[in-house]
């Protein structure tokens, strides 16, 4: 995503320049990735004509009746109007590294990035090693951007160098999720996508209510998903695996009935969401900003990893084509983004509070809030407005609070009161 930016920018990126304590090619890249329809747009502004491509390739566009959200074990009604694609992470990563490679004006350097080159307050390149030498190697640069992920050490260097550590949120949500890869026959022939999850009906437990989730993706395959939180976490244990399938929605108990499991299970667990507030920062040196999971990390099962990430770099865009000088931290790109991981973070940290080992930190008037988006949840499943709304938020098409608008609410309490 950098085809507009100048040669000299240096991204910091787990494959390229790798944080100390990073793995390349961890566990985490088998997981399913359906997709938002927000990162498709994006992806799509960026690399014009890459979604028709990831579906020559092998990836599966899903539309209506072909992508199926459940909340409570009950069906959302379908959106004609919604595309998501079904493949896996690294297949999608691929696509976009592909792109990224056949632009003429970027260089790859792969190595593990040792610390910054600082100039009194700027940023002017990086450290590296590459491969199994030990003396680091400087690559000078106009601009530095860290995408080093959760491992990312920026703060440890930063602070080495005399500058203050940006204050971090933090909410700890204990959750843990499988991955698994099914042989894809002629069941299911007009499914794409499929996402389950316990919603009010259940109080939100993933023991009430079985959460998971499947994706059709290339090489005929089903990439499925099973989560649950804190002492329901799933196991690598494949008869436990299929159990929780078929304790779930119905397509997902046919393909733990009729499918073969290919490889083994992957678990993961993914212990706090976090997040940096540079805003909150009095200095910053110049020449650098951050991206990606080494900004934000929020609960991966609403799937917002990837489409938070294009829209930091469409801010990245906005931010360098403003005319903003080099030589001045970047302050407008850092207000950017907050509005974007803003919404995001709203969104996981208010329906992660509905666990009951969750304990905080609570948002201002969080039981009203909590009562208002029960309800609307459960419009959503009834209603086809309602859940166009609902699902726009989801998808990071809309900001959480156009939940609050007084037409989305007064519809709500006419839809609930119908029933």
């Amino acid at each position: 995503m950098l085809s507009d930016f100048a040669e000299d920018v240096v991204v910091l990126e787990p494959n390229l320049l790798t944080a100390e304590g990073n793995r390349p090619g961890a566990p985490h890249r088998r997981q399913l990735h359906a997709l938002l329809a927000m990162g498709q747009l994006q992806l799509e502004r960026w690399f014009p004509g890459i979604v028709e491509e990831m579906a020559n390739d092998g990836a599966h566009l899903g539309r209506g009746s072909a992508v199926q959200f459940y909340v409570d074990g009950r069906r959302r009604p379908a959106m004609n109007d919604l595309q998501m694609i079904g493949a896996t992470r690294p297949f999608i990563e691929n696509s976009v590294l592909r792109r990224t490679r056949a632009v003429s004006n970027i260089r790859f350097v792969t190595g593990r990035a040792q610390g910054l080159l600082l100039h009194h307050d700027r940023v002017r390149g990086v450290r590296y090693t590459a491969g199994t030498e030990t003396t680091a190697t400087e690559i000078e640069a106009d601009f530095v951007v860290d995408a080093m992920g959760r491992s990312s050490r920026l703060t440890t260097w930063l602070t080495q160098h005399g500058w203050p550590a940006a204050p971090v949120d933090r909410m700890r949500i204990d959750l843990g999720y499988a991955t698994a890869t099914f042989r894809r026959g002629d069941e299911l022939p007009a499914t794409v996508i499929v996402h389950s999850a316990p919603g009010p009906a259940s109080n939100y437990l993933a023991s009430a209510c079985e959460p998971g989730a499947l994706a059709a993706v290339e090489g005929n395959r089903w990439s499925v998903v099973v989560a649950g939180y804190h002492d329901y976490r799933p196991t690598a244990d494949p008869d436990q695996f299929r159990a929780r399938l078929r304790r779930c929605v119905a397509p997902l108990q046919q393909v733990a009935n009729h499918c073969a499991l290919e490889g083994e299970i992957d678990t993961f667990h993914f212990r706090e969401s976090r997040r940096l507030r540079f805003t909150g920062l009095e200095r910053f040196p110049a020449g650098l900003a951050v991206s990606g999971d080494a900004m934000a990390s929020v609960n991966p099962i609403y799937g917002q990893g990837l489409t938070l990430a294009t829209l930091q770099a469409s801010c990245l865009s906005a931010h360098l084509r403003s005319g903003a000088s080099p030589r001045e931290p970047a302050w407008g790109y850092f207000r950017r983004t907050d509005r974007v991981v803003d919404a995001a973070w709203s969104l996981s940290t208010t329906a992660d509070l509905a666990q009951p080992h969750v304990t905080g930190p609570y948002p201002r008037a969080y039981n009203v809030i909590r009562w208002a988006g029960d309800r609307i949840t459960e419009a959503s499943v009834k209603d086809p407005v309602i859940n166009r709304a609902f699902m726009n938020v989801l998808h990071m098409r809309q900001h959480p609070r156009t939940l609050t608008r007084p037409r989305v609410l007064l519809r709500t309490a006419r839809v609930l009161l119908d029933r």
